[in-house]
C-alpha cells in the first residue's frame, strides 16, 4: 500500500515537472523582445581608424579613411521556416557613422519571440519613401540633414559617404577622394543585402540577441566589380565618384560588403 502510495506521489511530481517544462518551453517563445544589430566598420581584415590608418588595396592604391557613413533601412528578420518578420517602416530608417560610435548601435524593439537565421536591410532610403515628399520623412530628415546626408531634398538622400585621401605608385602627393552614392539623373543606388548569421538569434522577451556585423569599407572599391581611384581622378581634383554609369558598379559593392561575425544570446 505504502509503495502504491509512494508511486503515486513520484508520478505526480513527475507530471507537474512535465507539464511546468513545456508551459516554460511555450512561454520562451510567446510575446515580444528586442534585438540589436552592430555596425562594425573594418577595412579587410583590420578595424578601420579614421584618417591616420593607411589602408591599402590591391591595385597598390592606398587610402586614408577620412569619412565612412551610410544609411540602413527596412529591416527583416527570417526564421528557419522562412516566415519572416518585417520592421515597421516608418520606424526602420538609421544613420551608421563610424565617428559616431552612438550611431553604430541599432535597437529594434517590439520583435515576436522567435530563432532568426537571417537579417535583411537596405542601404540608403528606398524610392517608395523618397517619393512620400519631405513631409511624408518623418524624423529622419532632420537627421538626414544633420549628418549631411542629403544634396537638397529635390536631389535626395546620398545613401553612402565615404571619403578620404589615396596615393598610388604614381601618385606619390595625397589627392583627395569622394564616393557618394544615391539618386542621380539616371539611376536611383539603393540596394539590399540578405546576411545569413552563423547562429540563430533567439529573441525571448528575457533574451536580447546582439548581432555583430562587419561593414567592410575596402570592398566598396574592391568587391565584385574592382574600382581605381586614380582611373577616376582628375589632375589636381583627386576622384569624385558621385554620378554616372559606375555608381551602379560601387552600388553592387555596397551590398556585397556586410557579413556578419558572430550573434550574442544574452
Amino acid at each position: 500500500m505504502n509503495f502504491l502510495y509512494n508511486y503515486r506521489i513520484v508520478f505526480s511530481l513527475f507530471l507537474l515537472t512535465f507539464l511546468s517544462s513545456c508551459s516554460s518551453s511555450e512561454d520562451a517563445v510567446s510575446g515580444t523582445g528586442k534585438l540589436n544589430l552592430e555596425f562594425d566598420q573594418v577595412f579587410g581584415g583590420a578595424d578601420l581608424i579614421l584618417r591616420t590608418q593607411p589602408n591599402t588595396m590591391s591595385n597598390g592604391e592606398v587610402l586614408r579613411v577620412n569619412d565612412l557613413k551610410y544609411i540602413i533601412s527596412n529591416i527583416r528578420l527570417t526564421k528557419a521556416d522562412g516566415t519572416a518578420f518585417t520592421y515597421p517602416k516608418a520606424d526602420s530608417y538609421f544613420l551608421i557613422d563610424e565617428s559616431n560610435v552612438q550611431t553604430q548601435l541599432v535597437r529594434l524593439e517590439n520583435i515576436p519571440a522567435g530563432d532568426y537565421v537571417s537579417v535583411t536591410f537596405g542601404i540608403g532610403v528606398d524610392q517608395e519613401q523618397f517619393n512620400l515628399g519631405a513631409a511624408g520623412q518623418g524624423n529622419f530628415l532632420a537627421v538626414a540633414e544633420a549628418a549631411s546626408m542629403l544634396w537638397s531634398w529635390s536631389a535626395g538622400y546620398k545613401f553612402l559617404v565615404y571619403e578620404g585621401t589615396f596615393t598610388t605608385p604614381t601618385v606619390t602627393d595625397a589627392e583627395t577622394f569622394m564616393v557618394h552614392t544615391g539618386r542621380t539623373g539616371i539611376a536611383y543606388n539603393y540596394t539590399e543585402t540578405t546576411l545569413t548569421l552563423p547562429e540563430a538569434a533567439t529573441v525571448r522577451t528575457s533574451v536580447t540577441p546582439q548581432v555583430h556585423i562587419f561593414a567592410d569599407a575596402k570592398r566598396i572599391l574592391e568587391g565584385p566589380n574592382a574600382i581605381s581611384l586614380e582611373e577616376n581622378s582628375a589632375t589636381g581634383l583627386g576622384a569624385m565618384i558621385m554620378g554616372g554609369a559606375i555608381l551602379g558598379e560601387v552600388t553592387t559593392n555596397v551590398s556585397q560588403a556586410f557579413q556578419v561575425n558572430h550573434v550574442h544570446n544574452d
